[in-house]
């Protein structure tokens, strides 16, 4: 097959990260690694509609800047504002139909934490997001959460990818920055520095 026919295998990383950590770039260099993927798109939730009731959410723009600082120059990871172009609350069901319309061919992997599969099924218009994407879960070895998913997963084209534990919550990250405590190590250092500089996380923010 000519290279120019070859189909796109894209991955789709959705979060409204809040901010991004180390634990996300793993997640997505090795999803990339284990399955070949061409690109990873990080796309940043413009509105987090199972968020927004929770707590305060930074601005988009300014999670997507964060975002687009952490992955730098890193091969094949690119910053999306797909869902932020769009506006009001963010769905991976209509940011699946945007990316399909952009390119047909291409093939899809939707990756995920195993965190998030007991709440696949609060998402809205679940059954197309199964029909359009092969479902990619990391986990942490030693937990293959797809076959012992207890019936969570019937129905997807699902595989496991297998990340390094790292324990690291941006809820943790956030309460770090206004505290002051440092992030070195745990947000890559240009993310660091926007966040620093932007006065993100601040106390009254």
């Amino acid at each position: 097959m000519d290279v120019a026919e070859r189909t796109t295998r894209l991955g789709i990383f959705g979060g409204t990260f809040d901010p991004i950590h180390v634990g996300h770039l793993v997640a997505a260099v090795n999803a990339r690694h284990s399955l070949l993927l061409d690109r990873v798109l990080f796309v940043v939730a413009n509105e987090p509609w199972q968020k927004v009731d929770e707590r305060p959410i930074s601005r988009a723009e300014d999670r997507l800047a964060v975002v687009e600082a952490a992955l730098g120059d890193v091969e094949g990871l690119e910053a999306s504002r797909i869902e932020i172009d769009r506006g009001g609350p963010s769905y991976t069901a209509d940011t699946i139909d945007e990316l399909k319309a952009r390119d047909p061919a291409a093939r899809l992997f939707l990756i995920i934490g195993a965190d998030v599969v007991p709440g696949l099924l609060t998402w809205e218009r679940i059954d197309d997001v199964r029909r359009s994407v092969q479902l990619v879960v990391v986990n942490r070895p030693g937990s293959d959460v797809v076959s012992g998913a207890g019936g969570l997963l019937t129905g997807w084209d699902a595989c496991s990818v297998e990340i390094p534990a790292i324990e690291i919550s941006s809820t943790d990250l956030r309460a770090r920055a206004v505290d002051g405590r440092p992030l070195d190590f745990l947000i890559p250092d240009a993310a660091v520095r926007l966040i620093l500089e932007r006065g993100l996380y601040a106390v009254g923010e």
